[in-house]
């Protein structure tokens, strides 16, 4: 299709769109947004039609891909289960005004206002004042609260009800449907007393002018990809959430509920969305709160190596679009145990207790491919792959190409063939520079490292810090810094340490209450409050070192005790990482030492 072809303006009669809408010739895909309908803004829609002014152009896209549509707009049912054919008319953006045109004539239901009726009448005593009128659409377009005196208990409404009962305030709906009905008894009203020209006549031929020649702008698109969809719709949407390809893929496998007949079986249907969410609820991790496309991407992942010629060979949009209902159906059920697996393998076998400390996203699908359909997990080797992956000096799982070579390692494993590791390289300076403002993969392997150590409490030893559930606000954790920021030894030392204060080696797991009690206090005034054989025993859940408790017991701080500190901390962390990784070649670099000799060349 030439380009020129994709775009498409044109208009149809208003009453002519409502009418097809309400023959099911246009589709409301299920990402659309919920519909937040105001009666104010619905009297300002109608005021802009009566006066003949642009409502902006409605966004149709046009295309042979069928949605499966389970929602209604305005109470009316928009969706036909046979619905069947070669192009389809969905609507991307216009719902708002489309729901309260639709509701204005054919009445419906509006969500958050179940005894509410929508529909508008309209008041044809009411004349524009001038030019700029902008007032008068409120007393000119009305719902029947508006109208309602409910037997004269609402006095501001009595003389509207009178209006009303002479048949001077009408349905927009009758004048559409009846007119020569709502004529007749407007012509023969004590106001208008059978004259011809009189204006409240001509008030109801222009209401019915404008219901007959009032013309909706359209733009349809057509020849356009899933992936295109989404940017079209973010850029679109002004009010709501960017559309991704979940939006999308919930749409497309979408399958409603059939009742049982006295020929055909009954049918649970199918909502990706309600399946996920319900699996969510399974209980409180926090792990079951990653995005929704990231459980769209771990199905991919199964899909693609366990369902044959499924056609989704990669976790990218365009492949992400060929995900049916029945690939889903084959493998959730396994699935879900691989997931729940994965994510008590990071919170209790690593003791990584929130998603936002994993360093790839990327785990999630290669360690639940692992898990999927495997009775016999090792967990030394997944702690290793986990460890190996975090702190490699590369980024060595941040592309779907590697995503593939990650699967396929940890396959071996399941398959229990030999795994061999490549070598390990780690960079010191990664490690004194990573801070948690980058929040970059380095900072959450640091914060997830120091979690894996379970970390106790410094006030009370026996305590661990990161625990799932608090009972009281302060037993949440904070970050605190060891070298507080703002201390004064900071404050006076900065030009005599290299390190900034706000390096992740400065930083240690407590609860808020000790985070509290320490406040701004340099570090040998509020160690001496911990310095009992409890804390120097759970120092090492800390990764910490002695030096900080000799600095408090002896009184005095070195001018460069953040350098030094967190040189220790440096070790401390190789030296833990080590052990994590037994028999894997571990090389060190540090180009923090490469960048000074090179500066020191420079200046010979």
């Amino acid at each position: 299709m030439n380009y020129t072809d994709r775009i498409f303006p044109t208009n149809k009669g208003l009453t002519t769109y409502l009418d097809e809408l309400i023959a099911k010739n246009y589709q409301i895909p299920t990402f659309q947004r919920d519909v937040v309908w105001q009666q104010e803004n619905v009297k300002k829609l109608w005021d802009s039609i009566y006066k003949f002014y642009p409502l902006g152009s409605i966004l149709i896209w046009k295309t042979d891909l069928q949605l499966q549509n389970h929602r209604q707009i305005g109470g009316h049912n928009i969706t036909d289960t046979n619905f069947s054919r070669t192009e389809y008319q969905y609507i991307l953006d216009g719902q708002q005004r489309t729901t309260s045109l639709l509701t204005s004539l054919y009445g419906g239901i509006i969500e958050s206002r179940p005894n509410f009726d929508p529909v508008l009448y309209v008041d044809l005593t009411v004349p524009i004042d001038s030019d700029t009128d902008d007032e008068s659409y409120r007393n000119r377009f009305l719902f029947w609260t508006d109208i309602d005196d409910r037997n004269g208990e609402i006095r501001p409404n009595i003389g509207k009800k009178k209006r009303y009962d002479e048949g001077l305030i009408v349905k927009l709906i009758d004048i559409k449907n009846d007119f020569t009905t709502v004529q007749t008894k407007v012509f023969n009203s004590l106001v208008v007393n059978q004259d011809f020209n009189h204006p409240i006549l001509g008030e109801l031929a222009k209401i019915k002018g404008v219901l007959d020649n009032y013309r909706i702008s359209f733009i349809e698109v057509k020849g356009i990809q899933v992936s295109e969809v989404c940017q079209i719709f973010e850029r679109i949407n002004q009010a709501g959430k960017p559309l991704n390809i979940f939006d999308i893929v919930v749409a497309k496998t979408f399958k409603p509920a059939i009742q049982q007949t006295a020929t055909t079986a009954a049918d649970k249907g199918f909502y990706l969305r309600e399946l996920i969410d319900d699996f969510k609820n399974h209980n409180n991790s926090d792990f079951l709160k990653i995005s929704d496309l990231d459980y769209l991407q771990i199905l991919a992942v199964i899909i693609n190596h366990n369902v044959p010629d499924s056609g989704v060979r990669n976790i990218t949009d365009r492949y992400l679009n060929e995900i049916k209902t029945e690939h889903i159906l084959d493998v959730w059920e396994e699935t879900k145990k691989a997931i729940l697996k994965t994510f008590d393998f990071f919170e209790n076998h690593l003791h990584i207790k929130t998603p936002y400390l994993i360093p790839f996203r990327y785990f999630y699908f290669t360690i639940t491919a692992y898990f999927y359909k495997n009775t016999t997990p090792d967990y030394l080797l997944l702690k290793k792959y986990f460890w190996f992956n975090s702190f490699h000096n590369e980024d060595l799982l941040s592309n779907t190409t590697q995503l593939g070579q990650h699967i396929e390692f940890l396959n071996k494993g399941k398959r229990n063939e030999t795994v061999i590791f490549d070598r390990f390289l780690i960079d010191r300076q990664k490690l004194r520079s990573a801070t948690y403002s980058s929040k970059g993969r380095m900072s959450r392997a640091v914060l997830a490292l120091y979690a894996s150590a379970q970390p106790r409490d410094w006030e009370h030893c026996d305590r661990e810090v990161l625990v799932q559930n608090f009972f009281f606000s302060t037993d949440k954790p904070n970050l605190h810094h060891i070298f507080p920021t703002n201390s004064e030894y900071v404050l006076n030392n900065k030009n005599k340490n290299h390190i900034t204060s706000d390096s992740l080696m400065n930083i240690a797991y407590l609860t808020q209450i000790t985070n509290l009690d320490i406040t701004n206090r340099n570090p040998i005034e509020y160690i001496k409050d911990y310095d009992k054989p409890e804390f120097i025993a759970i120092m090492p859940t800390h990764l910490l070192s002695s030096e900080i408790l000799d600095w408090a017991r002896s009184g005095v701080l070195p001018d460069n005790a953040i350098d030094q500190f967190i040189e220790s901390r440096v070790k401390n962390i190789l030296t833990d990482l080590k052990i994590k990784l037994e028999g894997v070649t571990f090389d060190e670099i540090d180009t923090m030492i490469i960048e000074k000799q090179d500066l020191l060349l420079s200046l010979d």
